[in-house]
């Protein structure tokens, strides 16, 4: 059976018998094989025919779906897949966009379940070296007959090669790439679990739906650019609308600031998506909740009544320190802000405050919150900038109107009563002078926490003689009357100040009244002026701390030279107390047993001893270790006295 000269057939006929066939029968056979290939060729036009309108159809169906979804991708790569797939007589197909460093996978058809895991669960960076890594290179059809059969599948040294053959049963595939302006935006592949290489109508097709997808990203793009370009435009409106109305409250309110920072507050949430709106007013210098929209209950019984310092713990008192706007993401991952049980109750997230400035001062402040991480715009940022600055107006108006009205009503007031307000101005005057001069001669001359009692008290009641059970503390240096007999003046204060500076933190820390001092010498009594629970304890852990900070200084002193030891005496009695002087210069002073017996241990105390009486050690033995030192024949004092030296205090149980 000849076609143009080729045989494309053979129509073959046998007899078991020796019996040739005639002429007449041989040119019947011969007319029948011409009609066998007029009919195999029909088949075969009708065949193409059928062919190209499917291949037609399919493509008119991708171009109809891209019209109908100019801007939603997924059903055009959908269909676009299936049908690549079914008239290139493939298993299955994906569709990767590619980004200069990843092919990401976007949509895919049939493909088996643990390929598709695979590429979706990791990044795909094609190697140069494989089939997928050419195509990006060349930028040019890849078509593989068989995968199975490539250098590196066999030698399993690429990952990737190993996976599409293992998971997916890949052995032909054709990759097509997707061209925009000669640049790689992606590509179309589809795969055969056989050695089967695909046709050149099939890779025709192929490459027909990769130009179709390139249209329809293209058409998407350029869509969502229009889009956001209208968006923006009806944006830019609305805030200038949102403008205009707030200015037209403020001209139309002006004795209202309520109700010109309510319509700010709540248009400022509508406009910028915020769950949440309040505005802060600078009042003697805290910053008082004023308007809010929106608040949730928890957050309004936050926020009601609440004054806020600058400070970083707080959104309105960042704003207020910085003078600038704070946008924090998100305030359960911001460190100094808190607490952050409030923020949870409040059911707050992403937060925007935006200062209220007048002349350089933050006089108040815009505070917008979003109960999800969300962050706001540069835009809405703006337009809540443009608020605080109309609100700023509103407060200065109304502030001015305020302050006209007032004194108009305290000028006709003032005209009468101007003579009674300068009488009693000077007397206060006086009165205030005289409490100046009073609380400066007392802070002088006495012990602060004396000074302050009398000061709270407003009396001087406490600076009568009067009998108390107090601990008294007596403390100097070892050889510092040989030192500043030999050492310079300015060494001797510099000296001087350092002790002093080491043992005053401690006196303050452990309430104790410095009673006075004379050079060296120091002694502090517990439990006057001010009540001192366990008088005798507090001594003895100040004493303790005392020695430390000393021998730290001691050591320094040595390596200058100077052999200066610590010595400290503490008793516990009851003493007179009270202020001893002139008009000009008061001491307060503790008179008694108790503080003789302090100063003689003190002098008996050798460098770095506590020595404690036995009535301190009653009250302190459960939390300090001691030595007992022996009795000692102390001046002023008719009977030897058992002496005890502090080592150390016990471990906490």
């Amino acid at each position: 059976m000849l076609r143009e000269g080729v045989a494309v057939g053979v129509l073959a006929l046998t007899r078991s018998a020796v019996r040739p066939f005639s002429d007449e029968q041989i040119a019947l056979v011969e007319n029948f094989a011409a009609q066998a290939v007029i009919a195999i060729e029909n088949a075969r036009l009708l065949n193409e025919l059928r062919g190209a309108l499917e291949r037609q159809t399919a493509t008119a169906e991708v171009l109809q779906v891209i019209s109908s979804s100019p801007g939603d991708l997924e059903p055009v790569f959908a269909i676009m897949l299936e049908r690549a797939a079914r008239m290139c007589e493939a298993n299955f197909g994906n569709i990767f966009r590619w980004d200069g460093d990843v092919l990401d996978l976007v949509a895919t058809y049939n493909t088996p379940p643990a390929f598709f895991e695979h590429r979706r669960r990791l990044p795909f960076r094609p190697d140069p070296e494989n089939p997928i890594g050419r195509l990006i290179s060349t930028k040019a059809l890849v078509h593989l007959a068989d995968l199975a059969a490539e250098r590196r599948y066999v030698e399993k040294s690429d990952p990737n090669m190993v996976a599409a053959v293992e998971l997916a049963g890949i052995r032909t595939f054709a990759a097509v790439p997707m061209l925009k302006e000669n640049e790689l935006i992606g590509a179309i592949i589809v795969y055969r679990q056989e050695v089967r290489p695909f046709t050149e109508k099939h890779i025709e097709l192929v490459t027909n739906f990769a130009a179709q997808a390139v249209i329809a990203i293209e058409n998407a793009r350029l869509l969502k650019e229009l889009r956001e370009r209208t968006g923006d435009l009806e944006e830019s409106l609305e805030y200038q609308t949102a403008t205009s109305d707030v200015l037209k409250v403020i001209s139309g309110s002006v004795f209202d600031l309520q109700k010109i920072l309510e319509f700010v507050a709540e248009t400022a949430a509508r406009l910028c998506a915020a769950k949440q709106v309040g505005i802060f007013l600078l009042e003697n210098h805290v910053y008082r909740f004023t308007i809010g929209f929106g608040l949730t209950p928890a957050y309004r019984e936050i926020e009601e009544g609440l004054m806020l310092e600058p400070g970083p713990e707080t959104l309105v008192g960042r704003v207020a320190l910085e003078g600038e706007t704070v946008h924090i993401l998100d305030v359960l991952s911001d460190p100094h802000y808190g607490p952050k049980d409030d923020i949870r109750a409040a059911e707050v997230r992403t937060v925007l405050g935006v200062p209220l400035t007048r002349e350089g001062n933050v006089v108040g402040v815009i505070a917008l919150a979003r109960e999800t991480v969300s962050s706001f715009s540069s835009e809405q940022i703006e337009l809540v900038r443009t608020f605080a600055g109309q609100a700023v107006i509103a407060i200065e108006n109304a502030r001015l109107l305020k302050e006209l009205h007032e004194r108009t009503d305290q000028l006709q007031v003032q005209s009468r009563e101007l003579a009674q307000l300068n009488q009693q101005l000077e007397q206060r005057v006086a009165d205030q002078v005289g409490e100046i001069e009073r609380m400066g001669r007392l802070r002088r001359f006495l012990p602060p926490q004396v000074a302050d009692l009398i000061v709270a008290s407003g009396a001087e009641k406490q600076l009568e003689s009067h009998r108390r059970e107090i601990t008294a503390l007596f403390c100097d240096l070892r050889g510092f009357t040989g030192f500043s007999e030999s050492a310079d003046p300015e060494d001797v204060m510099a000296l001087l100040r350092e002790y002093h500076a080491a043992i005053g933190d401690s006196i303050i820390k452990y309430s104790g009244t410095l009673e006075r001092y004379a050079g060296d010498g120091v002694m502090v009594v517990f439990n006057d002026p001010v009540p001192v629970e366990n008088p005798a304890l507090q001594a003895v852990l100040m004493a303790l701390e005392m020695r430390e900070a000393i021998e730290a200084l001691t050591e320094t002193w040595r390596r200058l030279g100077h052999d200066i030891g610590f010595g400290i005496g503490i008793a516990h009695g009851f003493a007179t107390l009270g202020t001893i002087g002139f008009e000009g210069r008061f001491d307060y002073a503790a008179i008694g047993t108790v503080a003789n017996v302090a100063s003689r241990l003190c002098d008996e105390a050798k460098p770095g001893q506590i020595l404690i009486s036995p009535r301190v050690l009653m009250a302190v033995e459960d939390v300090v270790t001691v030595d007992a030192i022996g009795e000692f024949a102390l001046k002023g004092i008719r009977r030897p006295l058992a002496a005890y030296n502090v080592i150390a205090a016990k471990p906490a149980t």
